[in-house]
């Protein structure tokens, strides 16, 4: 099973380009896309953007990711009190 984040495009070299996941930054390659522009969102799977995202969903998507993580974190904190 995956799974899919949304990841934020933040710079375009040709065929490749740099996405960004909760500041953390990775190439990987557009081979498979056309007309993607730095700020899109899109979906990656073994290094490929495979999708481009409606950026209000993308970012639905990201807010309901990190509440998720919130929530984990405070049933893991509750767990060791």
């Amino acid at each position: 099973m995956c799974l899919a984040l949304p990841c934020k495009v933040v710079a375009i070299d040709g065929d490749n380009c740099t996405i960004d996941v909760s500041g953390m930054k990775k190439d990987i390659s557009l081979a498979l896309l056309d007309d993607v522009v730095i700020g899109d969102y899109v979906i990656v799977h073994v290094g490929y953007a495979l999708t481009k995202l409606d950026p209000e969903e993308a970012e639905k998507t990201l807010a309901l990711f990190a509440e998720m993580g919130e929530h984990a974190l405070l049933e893991s904190a509750r767990e060791v009190h």
